[in-house]
């Protein structure tokens, strides 16, 4: 790869400055985290490839990998430095994706609830009236398989936020132990 292969990458221009090369690359890292796409195999599988090109195409330019490096080591150890900051970008990246799921179950799990008291509600009041209190009935077994839902889906999404906060604390060690 060369210079003028990693600017296109990034969408650059040859007279692109250090400061030009920083802010497109974390737009396009916006754009083609693989963790935006985990709804489809398929363009997840596409963002990653585009990703890890993106990653050595910044790679290059930030540390200009073609040329001679005056140390080898240094430069293996920039190289591992920025592979631990992507790594920990994508945590971050996921655990914020991951939260916001969160905040949606929560709200399932409260429209669940509601429909449940709604249910009860109307089985009180319509009870003499068959069709309510079979309409009651239906909202009240609806209202019990969402909350049962919406309560193990948060549980697994705190189990994934749990494995993300090992991983991130396992990947901050590491990279306190290379430096």
């Amino acid at each position: 790869m060369n210079r003028i292969e990693a600017l296109n990458i990034l969408g650059l221009d040859d007279d692109a400055t250090a400061q030009d090369i920083k802010t497109a690359y974390k737009e396009c890292v916006q754009i083609l985290h693989p963790d935006r796409f985990a709804g489809n195999k398929k363009l997840q599988e596409r963002a990653t490839e585009q990703f890890k090109r993106l990653q050595d195409a910044y790679d290059f330019l930030r540390t200009g990998r073609g040329a001679k490096a005056p140390n080898g080591s240094q430069e293996a150890r920039s190289r591992s430095v920025s592979y631990a900051e992507a790594q920990l970008a994508g945590l971050a990246a996921a655990r914020t994706q991951l939260m916001a799921q969160r905040d949606a179950v929560y709200d399932e799990r409260r429209n669940a609830l509601v429909m449940m008291a709604a249910g009860i509600i109307g089985a009180i009041v319509g009870r003499r009236i068959i069709w309510i209190a079979g309409i009651a009935g239906t909202l009240i077994i609806w209202g019990i398989v969402s909350l049962i839902s919406a309560c193990q889906n948060i549980s697994t999404i705190n189990d994934h936020l749990k494995e993300i906060d090992m991983q991130k604390r396992q990947l901050e060690e590491d990279w306190e132990e290379d430096r």
